[in-house]
C-alpha cells in the first residue's frame, strides 16, 4: 500500500468497492443498482443527516469529475484534520442532483464531504495509489509463500486431547 495513504482511505475505498459489487449483485441488476444511487442522491440532497463516508461516496462516486488527482493524492495522508474546503474545489459533479447533494452535505459536514470525495477517488483511481508489484518475480515468490504455509500446516499434528475425542475404545485415554 502506498505510505501517502491513510490506510483508513485504503479500507474506506476497499469498502466502496465491496458495497457496489453487493448492491450491483450477481449477475449485475443495473436497474437495481441505479435506484439505489438515486435513492441516496436524494437523500443527501434534501439534507437528511446520514453521517456515513461510505454511504456519500457510494452515491456520489459515479457523478464526482476528479478535476485536481495530484491534490486529491496529497490530501489523502490525513484522514482526520483535513482541509474540507480545499478538496471540495477539488471536483465537479456531472449531475445536477449530485451537486446539490454534494453541496448540502459540504455545508453541513465538511469533513464527511472531504472523507467521501477522497474515498470516491481512490475507488475510482487504484492506479494512482496502489503500489502492487504484479511482476512475475512477485507473483512466484507469493505463490511459493503461500505453497510453503500449506506444507507447514501439513506438518502440524493433532493434539492428544484432540484424538481422545475421537477415541471410542474409552480405556486408558490418558
Amino acid at each position: 500500500m502506498n505510505k501517502n495513504i491513510h490506510h483508513e482511505f485504503s479500507y474506506q475505498s476497499r469498502e466502496l468497492g465491496i458495497q457496489i459489487e453487493d448492491t450491483l449483485g450477481d449477475p449485475p441488476d443495473y436497474k437495481n443498482y441505479a435506484r439505489v444511487i438515486t435513492s441516496l442522491v436524494g437523500e443527501f440532497s434534501r439534507g437528511i443527516e446520514i453521517d456515513d463516508v461510505n454511504l456519500l461516496s457510494f452515491a456520489l462516486a459515479d457523478y464526482l469529475r476528479f478535476d485536481d488527482p495530484a491534490g486529491l493524492l496529497m490530501q489523502c495522508k490525513q484522514y482526520e484534520g483535513g482541509n474540507p474546503s480545499k478538496v471540495i474545489e477539488m471536483v465537479s459533479c456531472t449531475d445536477r442532483e449530485a451537486a446539490k447533494a454534494l453541496a448540502t452535505v459540504a455545508a453541513k459536514n465538511p469533513d464527511l464531504a472531504r472523507k467521501a470525495i477522497i474515498t470516491a477517488f481512490l475507488f475510482k483511481n487504484p492506479k494512482h495509489w496502489s503500489d502492487e508489484d504484479n511482476s512475475l518475480e512477485e507473483l512466484e515468490a507469493e505463490e511459493d509463500d503461500k505453497n510453503n504455509i500449506v506444507d507447514d500446516e501439513e506438518k502440524v499434528a493433532p493434539a492428544q486431547d484432540f484424538m481422545d475425542l475421537f477415541d471410542t475404545r474409552e480405556d486408558e485415554n490418558g
